[in-house]
């Protein structure tokens, strides 16, 4: 198959919006985490957009170090994605729906019931993004002292993805017959008992819905650590990244593409979309008023707690001098590692003091940050997709709503004047509008 010449497009749905200080821009509603009026706005601007889907990512405890920074941030109240995603099924017809859930902390047979009933709600349009835990804050919420080791997770994860698959395939597509005149509701012969007995998980099954209409939800995947790459190039659909630079993300692209060749994969089974942080303005000061407006709503205790969140706790940075050089050489810890090694590696390129990466941790997390006008966002969106670094993006508005709005009313635009974005949806699943093929029984290939 050759390469889509068109940009594919998720929004990143964060309450307030991706940046650490968000939810005190006046145009932020304050209590947006528990709205769901507040996310079904949301959802009705990016579906009117035709962005192929909905993103929820997810953590399963609070994550910040201490009081000071739990005290200043928003993102400690928010819905669980599958429950939230769920209903606004409701009030979507198009937008596909990706919800994040962990591997270490889950159950195959919950997980695969519970992807398989949004996937049916929503007539086709339900992703998991699968992730393993990566906070130490998690572990103590499931009755363990600490996070098994980075190995030990991905070893899991992929038995994991392995079961939910199979739990998936319980039922050949036309397993339910519903005859009433006969009064057989289910033909049986085409039922198939999972029976699974691994290294880490146990499930017999059958699973008590009937098959996806996907076949399986999208499959999405966001590590890319050395073990994360290989694992989205043997089962990731969609892979979300953070790549700042131009050359960092041609090499993940290949990397990853490669990885997924040599295992009987196509290019187009595997979408690369890293996430892109849009400010944009008018003019270019417009945009960067906008940006320190934002800045100027971060406390120093958010921006190191968030700072200490996403690079995995390498160091006390309550402790170290920020304006002293960081180390070219840090050890590497239990947690996030992907993200660690791009942060660390940008700091090292570019020679960044704690402070200075502190701040750009707060401002985009180590995801490309693009501050600009409409012209200059395309410019850099083209130019990542024209190189080989992107298959698309996962847009992390600065604020919500307006930053979604900016990007919908004034980058969207300028993308389809260019030829590089749709106008509207081309079929009724996700896995339609992706360009992606519907799986096909395991029990069942080669009958």
């Amino acid at each position: 198959m050759r390469r889509d010449d068109q940009i594919k497009l998720g929004v990143f749905l964060h309450p307030a919006g991706y940046h650490e200080g968000a939810w005190r821009d006046p145009s932020v509603p304050a209590n947006g985490g528990v709205d769901f009026e507040h996310h079904a706005h949301l959802a009705t601007i990016a579906e009117s957009a035709a962005f192929h889907f909905i993103f929820l990512a997810d953590h399963l405890s609070v994550s910040e170090p201490d009081d000071a920074s739990i005290a200043r941030v928003s993102r400690n109240e928010r819905f669980e994605p599958i429950t939230l995603l769920s209903a606004l099924s409701s009030r979507t017809q198009h937008i596909g729906l990706v919800a994040t859930a962990s591997t270490t902390y889950s159950q195959p047979y919950h997980l695969a019931r519970m992807f398989a009933s949004l996937d049916h709600l929503s007539k086709g349009r339900a992703a998991w993004n699968i992730v393993t835990s990566g906070s130490m804050f998690e572990a103590p919420n499931f009755g363990d002292r600490q996070l098994p080791d980075h190995k030990v997770r991905y070893a899991r994860a992929r038995e994991f993805v392995d079961v939910v698959k199979g739990l998936w395939d319980s039922w050949e597509d036309d397993a339910f017959i519903r005859d009433k005149q006969s009064g057989i509701f289910a033909d049986t012969k085409k039922l198939h008992v999972l029976n699974h007995r691994g290294d880490y998980l146990s499930a017999r099954g059958p699973l008590n819905i009937a098959r996806p209409p996907q076949g399986y939800p999208v499959l999405v995947q966001a590590g890319a650590s050395d073990t994360g790459i290989q694992f989205g190039a043997e089962f990731g659909e969609v892979v979300f990244t953070a790549e700042p630079a131009l050359g960092a993300g041609k090499q993940f692209y290949a990397t990853l593409k490669d990885r997924a060749r040599a295992l009987g994969r196509e290019d187009e089974e595997v979408l690369i979309m890293p996430g892109i942080i849009p400010i944009a303005g008018r003019t270019k000061q417009e945009a960067f008023e906008k940006l320190k407006r934002l800045q100027s709503y971060t406390h120093i205790d958010v921006a190191i707690g968030a700072a200490d969140r996403w690079l995995g706790s390498v160091t006390d940075l309550r402790s170290v001098n920020l304006d002293s050089l960081v180390p070219k050489s840090l050890p590497q810890t239990n947690f996030i590692r992907s993200r660690q090694k791009v942060l660390l590696d940008l700091a090292a390129r570019e020679e960044l003091t704690w402070r200075q990466l502190v701040r750009l941790v707060s401002d985009s997390h180590g995801h490309l940050m693009v501050v600009g006008t409409p012209d200059e966002i395309a410019n850099v969106m083209v130019d990542t997709f024209d190189q080989h670094a992107a298959d698309g993006f996962n847009v992390l508005p600065p604020t919500v709503p307006d930053g979604l709005k900016d990007f919908v009313e004034l980058v969207v635009p300028e993308l389809r004047r260019r030829g590089k974005f749709r106008s509207g949806y081309s079929g009724k699943t996700l896995r339609e509008n992706l360009g992606l093929k519907r799986p096909l029984n395991r029990f069942t290939q080669g009958v």
